[in-house]
Parts: structure tokens; sequence; C-alpha cells
């Protein structure tokens, strides 16, 4: 038999996997769907009454170390009755499997399905659900402390780690990369005025997005996927959430009026569990800023395996563009509120 030629990313097989979860789980699996191909690889495992995502990590994206990580935060969180899609361990006990895959071992964990669907144009009620749950996480998450190691969020994995990686890409726009390192100083420069050595930290899930939570009918949340989950200001996912209002107002499905309400009606739910200082509101824009250079800096550190479908100068202009824009928009933004 011929030897394997080196391989970076596999896919692995959809009808292999479901036989190795039935026999790993002892679970009665009808079928494992690949679902798709992102950070991980994520499938459905249908069983007769009950259904799971099984997520497929890549190495060269999450350590062993950082999956363990991941895990011990979804066992705190759940055990303290915070509302997420736990993890589910084998039948030996066990919460991480290894599987030989043509690049190497890979790892992967079962997690539970989060009932309900994705919700974009949410209710009041639904951002009062959200505020309370995403205090409530934070209230334990602030004080927790994992026995392996997450990625640290700060001014320099954020910043000016991601900007050294994107600027080959921008070999052909310097002024593109010009612009964003001009986004970049001035998210620090906020920081440092508004006094964010008084921010309150904690690890935060870091993709605080419509996409990585279910509501079921009677509007109860669950969040999952917490791949990026890691140390840093609670307050980040307020911003990733701002980028949901952000988007939605860009595409006119509400105006810029009906988002302020809503970021309003997410803050002050929030607070009724968790204190938020009128410093951590205004620095909103910089950590937004923060974030769309750290995901920008992912996205092309993982060009080869992930984000060739889209990575172009096109897509360059208008990030680089994008994130002008939602800065300046979310400046203008009423952040504080008097409650």
């Amino acid at each position: 038999m011929p030897e394997i030629f080196p391989t970076q990313y596999s896919t692995l097989s959809s009808k292999a996997l479901k036989d190795y979860l039935a026999q790993r789980y002892a679970l009665n699996v009808l079928a494992c769907r690949y679902l798709l191909r992102g950070v991980s690889d994520t499938y459905v495992i249908e069983c007769p009454n009950e259904k799971y995502i099984f997520k497929l990590y890549r190495d060269a994206h999450r350590s062993l170390t950082e999956i363990k990580g991941e895990v011990a935060l979804l066992e705190a969180l759940t055990q303290k009755g915070a509302k997420v899609a736990g993890v589910v361990a084998d039948a030996q006990g066990q919460t991480v499997q290894a599987l030989s895959a043509a690049e190497g071992t890979r790892h992967g964990v079962l997690f539970k399905f989060a009932p309900g669907k994705n919700v974009y144009d949410l209710t009041p009620n639904q951002l009062t659900v959200l505020g309370h749950e995403m205090a409530f996480i934070h209230n334990i998450t602030a004080t927790l402390t994992l026995p392996f190691a997450r990625k640290a969020y700060t001014l320099h994995t954020t910043l000016t780690q991601p900007l050294e990686v994107v600027k080959p890409f921008f070999r052909d726009f310097p002024e593109g990369h010009a612009a964003l390192v001009a986004e970049a100083a001035y998210a620090t420069k906020t920081l440092e005025e508004l006094g964010s050595d008084t921010f309150g930290q904690g690890y935060c899930h870091y993709d605080y997005l419509p996409k990585n939570f279910h509501f079921d009918e009677h509007d109860n949340i669950t969040l999952f996927d917490f791949d990026f989950a890691g140390w840093g200001f609670l307050a980040n996912d307020l911003a990733a959430f701002s980028i949901h209002l952000y988007f939605h107002m860009v595409h006119k499905k509400i105006t810029q009026e009906e988002a302020a309400s809503a970021f309003h009606t997410l803050v002050r739910n929030y607070r009724q569990y968790r204190p938020l200082s009128d410093n951590e509101l205004l620095a909103i824009p910089a950590l937004g800023v923060m974030f769309w250079l750290f995901y920008l800096g992912f996205q092309c550190e993982n060009f080869d395996d992930w984000s060739n479908t889209f990575m172009g100068p096109r897509y360059l202009r208008e990030r680089t563009a994008t994130i002008q824009h939602y800065r300046q928009c979310f400046q203008s933004f009423p952040l504080t509120y008097s409650t």
C-alpha cells in the first residue's frame, strides 16, 4: 500500500464516525451528518430521542490543552446552572476523543444539541433573557480558574499580533493596512483614557452572536460554540453583540434607533444581574475594533485550510471599510443609559 501523502486537513467519513460514536458512547446512532467545515468540523448526530453535535478540532487551531480548557469551562458553567450546551462523556467517562486522521491525531468532543433555533430579530423578551444569561455566565467566569490554559484577549493578541499576521495580505493595498493600524491606535488610546484596568474581566465567549445561541418556543436560551472562549474584558461579549446589531442596520433590517433600543434593553437587563460601568459601555466601539481585527487575523492565519474561498483583495477592501464604518457608527451611538 502506498504511503499516505502528507496532509494538512482531512474530512473524516460521516459513516465511519457514526459507527465510532455509537460504540464509544453506547448510543443508538441513527445518522451522522456532516454539517459544516469551519473553524472545526461539525457533525450532527441523530439518535431516536435526541440529537448531539460532534466537533472535530484541528491541531493547528486548538491544542489538546486548549480543548480541555473549553471542556472544563463548559463543565463549570453547567454545574452552576448556566444555560449552555454541555459536554457529553463517553461510556468510559472520557470527554475528549483522539482519532487518527491522514494529517495525524485529531481530537473531538460530543456536545448536547441546543434546543430551539437561531433568532436574528430578537424580541424585547429575548433581549431580556439574553442580558440576564450573559450576566449570569459572567458572574461565574469572573471568579473561575481553569486547570487548562485558554487564549487571553489582550491588546497584543487582538491588535498588535493580528496586524502583523494580515500585513502580507495587504501587499497590494497598503493604505488598507495603514487604516487598520489607525483603528488599532484608536482602540488602544480609548481603552487607556477610559481606564480599562478597572473593567470586569473573566472568561468571555468572544463570539456572542445569534449564530451561537438558540431560543426555543418559550424563549429559553441555550448558548453554544465556546471554541473562541478566553480570558479578557467581559464587555467583549457586549461588543460582539453590537456587531450583530451593526450588520442588521447595514442590511436595513432595523433602524439605528431600533438598534439603540435593542442594545439598551440588553444592557439594562445585564445590569440587573451584574454591574457594568459607563466607561465599559463607552469602550464598546474600541472593543469592537479589537474583535474585528482579531478575527481578520484568524482568517489570514487559516487561509489555506478555511478562508481561501472568500479571502481576497475585494474582501480585504470591504472588511477594512466595514471596520471603519462600524467604529464611526458606534461612536455616535447612545451607549450609556440612566437606570
